[in-house]
């Protein structure tokens, strides 16, 4: 294929802009971490959790449940209920 020099360093300007975009992917690719639920909700319990969501905010009720969910476990865990 014969090209002049500046349609050469057009391609070789593209080939250089493909390659950072590559590298770009890579790299959020290499960042990726995948997300693990430890429990599945039934759907009536999602649709109870986003009703309060939208009632009491997001925080709030991440707070709730972290202390609920802990309280309960601690039971399991120490055989007590001390934490």
């Amino acid at each position: 294929m014969n090209v002049s020099s500046k349609e050469q360093n057009l391609l070789s300007g593209a080939i250089d802009k493909m390659n950072e975009g590559l590298d770009a992917f890579i790299q959020l690719y290499n960042e990726a971490k995948i997300q693990k639920n430890n429990i599945e909700f039934d759907e009536d319990t999602l649709k109870v959790i986003e009703e309060a969501i939208e009632v009491h905010g997001k925080e709030t009720i991440e707070k709730k449940l972290n202390r609920i969910v802990q309280e309960i476990l601690s039971f399991s865990v120490t055989g007590n209920g001390d934490s």
